[in-house]
């Protein structure tokens, strides 16, 4: 089967749903990135912590890197056919599906994400090889439930074969640290042995002032975040295997030469890839 198109009701959140006049989290992401999907209160709060933090570009690069990699390690190595991404943010190519399909074409991918703005963008998610399946889902994180049992999610993967979480740079928008543990781990429980954990999340250890300056000012202007110690996000895996070099800020993990380049005081985010056995 190949990739499924939302129909328009789905595509179209209220202009209410969609105010370019607050900076949102997805759109501040997206100009970090280089995009071009952000308006000028995007654009005025991601320089306000680039002043702050003059690295956060590298940062949130570094961190989309780390998912590329990720994604093909998974496909390429452990054999991953099946993927559920939570917390999917604007499309950005490689995205994840292209990622994955490019090492087997049959690859199929369910995204999900809260923000209206992901939503109206949803269409370019959903452009995979004829042989796999893309599918988008409008749905909050914090409601584990409600994504396992989704049309989108039953109709397209077997969970009774092994399935790849990928919570990137998700999960420090989720500040109650018992809710967050517990829906990562709602979503592992309903997975099959030989289903992974992919996760990266925003960390207080690298420059405590400046990541903790930004986060202040991200949640001055309603883009609520939180920064963790590594013993917090370590916390995440508790009861997985975690696969090597373990835990490590993004451009350790596996890095090509692009990442291999990067400074350690460049980069403030954790990342790591676990088995459930």
């Amino acid at each position: 089967m190949g990739a499924t198109v939302p129909d328009a009701s789905e595509s179209e959140p209220s202009s209410a749903d969609l105010r370019t006049d607050v900076a949102h989290s997805a759109r501040v992401y997206d100009y970090l990135l280089g995009g071009k999907d952000n308006y000028a209160a995007d654009r005025a709060a991601a320089e306000e912590v680039v002043r702050i933090a003059p690295y956060m570009r590298t940062s949130v690069r570094a961190n989309r890197e780390f998912m590329v990699r990720v994604a093909r390690y998974l496909a390429a190595e452990a054999g991953i056919r099946q993927f559920l991404d939570i917390g999917t943010g604007l499309p950005t190519s490689p995205n994840l599906h292209e990622v994955v399909q490019g090492v087997d074409p049959s690859a199929r991918v369910v995204y999900a994400d809260n923000d209206p703005i992901v939503l109206v963008h949803a269409r370019a998610l959903l452009t995979g090889t004829p042989e796999g399946r893309s599918r988008y889902i409008h749905a909050d994180l914090a409601e584990p439930d409600a994504i396992l049992a989704s049309p989108e999610v039953r109709d397209t993967l077997d969970l009774s074969r092994p399935v790849a979480l990928c919570l990137i740079a998700v999960l420090h928008f989720v500040h109650d640290e018992e809710l967050a543990r517990g829906v990562v781990r709602r979503l592992m429980d309903a997975l099959p042995s030989g289903s992974h954990l992919a996760l990266s999340t925003i960390t207080i250890d690298s420059a405590p002032e400046e990541v903790g300056d930004a986060v202040r000012r991200y949640n001055a202007r309603g883009i609520n975040s939180k920064a963790r110690t590594k013993a917090q996000v370590r916390s995440f895996f508790d009861g997985f295997e975690l696969i090597e070099p373990g835990l490590t800020p993004v451009h350790h993990w596996r890095p090509d030469e692009r990442a291999r380049a990067i400074d350690d005081s460049q980069v403030s985010m954790y990342g790591g890839v676990a088995v459930k056995r």
